[in-house]
């Protein structure tokens, strides 16, 4: 029997719902973590007296990212929609989302944290979208960088692939706060969130992503089909790819 990705229970008298994935050290954002993740968002947003949600992960590191087997051409249209239906979810969730962050959030995982309301990062942590060392973009984080901290910022981390500390994120301003990530995390919400009415949260919360989630939702679409129709009709997106399971370093046509 296998046990699920994801760890699921209630604090503060049922007003925080906890979501921890599961599945260290890695914790990757596979189809099994989506639905995961997506099934227990659905469960739950609806409650009416949740204040809060704070997705945080097993071990070391959040997460190492999408699986690459998952990117590959035969897969990757299921892949991305499962994501992409999942970041979403996120980005137009009417109760605030706190993401905790510590090691590694790389790719997809990455792109996760920025969907949601807030992130807290340690300060030593690794965040970074290094899709395009492996030949491919990283479509959500394309959408959601250019928003959170500037074109200019957002296109470095994209084409460069590099990664920068939790400390660099929060000078960027996509980081809340860099700390021990949990504490963090809960004593934002034990400060601003638990005493607040659940219902007037969220009126807030639609209001000031009203116009952000509404781009989001607008571009997602557009860099998806750049994603499926184009990137992976190229030789060296798939030779990225194959070149990175198969431990190599990749042949580039530039075509």
């Amino acid at each position: 029997m296998t046990t699920s990705p994801l760890k699921v229970w209630f604090e503060a008298d049922g007003r925080l719902l906890r979501l921890r994935l599961s599945r260290p050290k890695a914790n990757i954002v596979d189809a099994a973590m989506i639905a995961a993740l997506h099934e227990a968002l659905n469960e739950h947003l609806g409650n009416s007296s949740l204040g809060g949600v704070l997705i945080d992960a097993e071990g070391p590191h959040f997460s190492f990212g999408a699986s690459v087997e998952e990117h590959m051409p035969a897969r990757c249209a299921a892949m991305l929609k499962g994501l992409h239906e999942l970041i979403l979810q996120l980005v137009d969730s009417p109760v605030p989302i706190l993401m905790a962050v510590r090691g590694q959030c790389l790719g997809g995982g990455l792109e996760l944290a920025l969907a949601g309301h807030m992130i807290f990062a340690a300060p030593d942590a690794s965040l970074g979208q290094p899709e395009m060392k492996i030949g491919v973009f990283a479509p959500a984080a394309s959408c959601l960088l250019p928003e959170l901290i500037g074109p200019a910022r957002a296109i470095d981390l994209l084409l460069s692939g590099r990664s920068i500390t939790g400390a660099e994120a929060a000078g960027m301003g996509f980081v809340h706060a860099a700390a021990d990530p949990e504490a963090a995390a809960l004593g934002y919400f034990n400060e601003h969130l638990k005493s607040k009415s659940a219902s007037s949260l969220r009126y807030a919360v639609k209001a000031a992503r009203h116009d952000f989630a509404a781009r989001v939702r607008a571009k997602i679409a557009t860099v998806e089909r750049l994603y499926l129709d184009e990137l992976m009709k190229s030789h060296d997106a798939v030779e990225g790819l194959e070149a990175f399971l198969g431990k190599r370093t990749a042949q580039w046509q530039h075509r």
